[in-house]
């Protein structure tokens, strides 16, 4: 087993970290992703097209997408849960859009009210919708290490909701430790499943890092052929499940880690410490990522 030579990196930041904070201005979201291009991300998750009453943080995607200075070879992605926000997404001129499945039973019904067959039947609009736009659709598995409400998730339910989103259209499946709660060996065994069954090409990794282990869980999926990882500048986005907790993996702890290994991400470590602490002067902490820290204090 090799490690990759070069990684993608998703920053969900915007979207995945800030509808977890308290609400920022508008010209501070369009700052972010105008400051996390000029780092060298080259896919940012700008908003989110989802019910305002559900997720008020995201109300202003719209004015987000219309305000940014997009650049080329950059892609600004929106998560689009329905066809109602799928259409308000292609409206924004997003360049690509995301779908979510979980793979607990019970977090299914307690978050969309409904089972994780009806969630995924309720996606296949969306993808028909997008494939007839030209539009490439991601899809997320959440609770793929555990569950706050059942606990621990039977892997095989984690392999058969990336296969199915796979199998509806999605060219990249997100697995989301979405509490945080996975170890690297855990990590290795859920991933080694879903790759069965989903080539390990179109996979990436969503790690949160509520218990401290995201990067140990990332350094030990590495070796496997993963080459995509998801992460939040700042280490945005707290975890709704564990007060106090951290929410995503820091990118610039992520970046740190995978630079120090040799691996490639076309990312500049100063300006994306500089953007990390540039948003977090709008929300009530600092950036929640060792290595910001330990720059900044320089």
């Amino acid at each position: 087993m090799t490690l990759p030579q070069q990684v993608k990196i998703v920053e969900v930041g915007p979207r995945d970290g800030l509808q977890n904070e308290t609400a920022v201005p508008v010209e501070a979201k369009i700052a972010l992703v105008n400051a996390l291009a000029k780092a060298g991300l080259t896919y940012i998750e700008t908003g989110a097209f989802v019910s305002p009453k559900w997720v008020p943080q995201m109300a202003d995607s719209a004015e987000v997408f219309a305000g940014i200075d997009r650049q080329a070879g950059i892609t600004y992605a929106a998560l689009t849960p329905n066809l109602k926000g799928f259409e308000a997404a292609v409206q924004a001129q997003a360049n690509e859009v995301a779908i979510f499945g979980a793979a607990s039973e019970a977090f299914s019904q307690k978050n969309i009210n409904c089972s994780i067959a009806e969630s995924l039947e309720r996606f296949a609009p969306v993808i028909a919708a997008a494939k007839a736009q030209n539009i490439k659709v991601r899809g997320y598995v959440s609770c793929v290490l555990g569950c706050p409400y059942q606990g621990e998730v039977s892997l095989s339910d984690v392999a058969y909701v990336a296969e199915t989103l796979w199998n509806m259209g999605c060219y990249e499946v997100s697995l989301g430790d979405t509490i945080g709660v996975g170890t690297p060996l855990h990590a290795q065994r859920m991933l080694s499943t879903v790759a069965e069954r989903v080539p390990m090409q179109n996979l990436a990794l969503h790690f949160h890092n509520t218990y401290g282990q995201a990067l140990a869980n990332i350094a030990s999926c590495l070796p496997m052929g993963v080459a995509t990882i998801d992460s939040a500048v700042a280490g945005l986005g707290g975890c709704p499940y564990a007060k106090g907790a951290s929410g995503n993996v820091a990118t610039e702890d992520v970046v740190y880690m995978l630079h120090g290994m040799g691996i490639e991400t076309g990312i500049d470590l100063n300006n994306l410490v500089q953007a990390g602490a540039d948003i977090c002067r709008h929300l009530a902490h600092g950036p929640r990522s060792n290595v910001a820290h330990a720059m900044l204090a320089q």
